[in-house]
């Protein structure tokens, strides 16, 4: 037993996430559900020389910051961003490979996020293995690989699409690369990019679990032999196998901790809409303005996350307007508040991280999506999953103050209200099933571990 824990010790995985919270947080708990097993496991973070290290409140993993600053001005640019990232870890990372090698931890795996395909390749360079991380769902990765192949067409040649292993979609449910070719065409190029040498990873992992999307799944394990290891949760919220695992542990902005938890004590069990659109959406100042007047005309309460940077576009005295029945912050503790007894629904982006913990906690949605990814995850919410309803849009892309108020209504009230949320109890069970001992994530996880020791 103790040969085996020592030889578990002494095999360590180097893990590669974009430095955005919503890629950092489910390779992290990948991490830590590895590190449980008995590896030894670093993730690499991205820290600015001028500033001290980002703050963590981790044990399980080991952190190795590269110090760089990116230079671009004002709001950063993805697209200028993404080329900086690649630069800057091309030329950093086989030194902190031989750097690891050095100190007498051999780095025998890197786990890097898949549109980093050129990780792939410095990881065979160096004569170590590579693990490819999707940290999207399957539908969306299955619709990005037929385009790579050239099966679906950009520009859209037909009003609906059917690909193997997804329902019928419509082009608004499609991924907005694929809706609106010539957006971020350097985003898109990285994530249609993906598959391009997949074959040559020697691992690959998907953020989900197997009962989710069985379809899409079945599909992809057709192609390529996928593991599904999430939802990617703090194991408290899930299955409380990890001690003290209540956290993601790595966080870029300060959340409001005790002053949303403590205005969510002061009101009655699932009475709260929480709005939140993630780290990186920003909505326009009309849609900002129709959003506010829907959750003012609302019959419930609202927890709304504004990101400091937005807070300039909410109508003129809102906040005093509205101290009664809302509360507006600039971030907060997400799985906290959606985990409170006072949460009835989440008014969300569809962020793949932020749909994995509504499903996960039993919190039914309102579906708002904004690009990306989050056009096909809301049709699944909606239509596939049915734990929420997702808003529809005006004739000038706007969603008006009555669908907002419309639609929060029918998940907070009647018979579908009712519905949704025997729906989301029920999602929640099997998200905690996939990852507990046994669950077919689990079981993942414990192959690939197997599998690192074998060699």
């Amino acid at each position: 037993m103790e040969k085996a824990k020592q030889r578990a010790n002494g095999t360590h995985i180097l893990v590669l996430p974009i430095p955005a919270q919503g890629h950092i947080n489910p390779m992290l708990q990948f991490s830590k559900r590895l590190a449980s097993k008995g590896l030894r496991v670093t993730l690499v973070t991205i820290s600015s020389k001028t500033h001290e290290p980002i703050e963590t409140q981790l044990s399980m993993v080991n952190i190795a910051p590269i110090y760089a600053t990116y230079e671009g001005a004002g709001e950063i640019d993805l697209e200028s961003f993404i080329q900086w990232l690649q630069t800057i870890l091309s030329q950093n990372l086989p030194d902190l490979i031989s750097k690891q090698e050095r100190n007498g931890y051999p780095i025998c795996c890197l786990v890097y996020d898949a549109i980093m395909t050129w990780a792939l390749d410095i990881a065979k360079g160096l004569g170590i293995a590579g693990a490819s991380f999707f940290t999207q769902a399957c539908a969306v990765g299955t619709v990005y690989y037929n385009v790579q192949q050239k099966l679906l067409r950009v520009p859209l040649e037909e009003d609906r699409v059917l690909l193997p292993g997804l329902p019928l979609l419509e082009p608004h449910d499609l991924p907005s690369f694929i809706n609106h070719p010539g957006s971020y065409p350097s985003l898109s190029k990285m994530v249609v990019g993906s598959f391009s040498n997949i074959t040559d990873a020697d691992w690959i992992f998907c953020n989900t679990f197997d009962c989710l999307e069985p379809e899409a799944v079945s599909w992809m394990r057709t192609k390529w032999p996928i593991k599904t290891i999430g939802p990617t949760l703090p194991s408290m919220y899930l299955e409380k196998r990890l001690e003290d695992d209540r956290d993601y542990g790595i966080n870029l902005f300060k959340p409001n901790n005790d002053t949303c938890i403590k205005w969510l004590d002061s009101k009655k069990a699932c009475t709260v809409v929480y709005v939140s659109f993630g780290s990186v959406a920003n909505l326009g100042e009309k849609q900002m303005e129709e959003l506010a007047l829907g959750l003012k005309r609302s019959k419930t309460s609202f927890l709304w996350v504004v990101r400091e940077s937005e807070i300039q576009k909410l109508p003129r005295n809102f906040e005093e307007q509205t101290s009664e029945k809302g509360l507006v912050v600039n971030w907060c503790p997400q799985l906290q508040v959606l985990a409170h007894r006072a949460i009835g629904c989440f008014m969300t982006h569809c962020g793949w991280n932020s749909t994995l913990e509504a499903l996960s906690l039993g919190v039914p949605m309102v579906a708002m999506p904004q690009w990306t990814d989050q056009l096909t995850n809301a049709k699944f919410v909606e239509d596939e999953w049915k734990v929420g309803v997702r808003v529809k849009v005006d004739q000038m892309g706007i969603v008006t103050k009555e669908e907002i108020e419309r639609c929060i209504a029918q998940v907070m009230e009647g018979e579908r209200g009712n519905e949704i949320k025997r729906n989301s109890m029920r999602w929640r069970e099997l998200a905690k099933e996939a990852v507990d001992e046994g669950g077919s994530s689990d079981k993942n996880i414990e192959e690939f571990v197997a599998a690192l020791l074998c060699k």
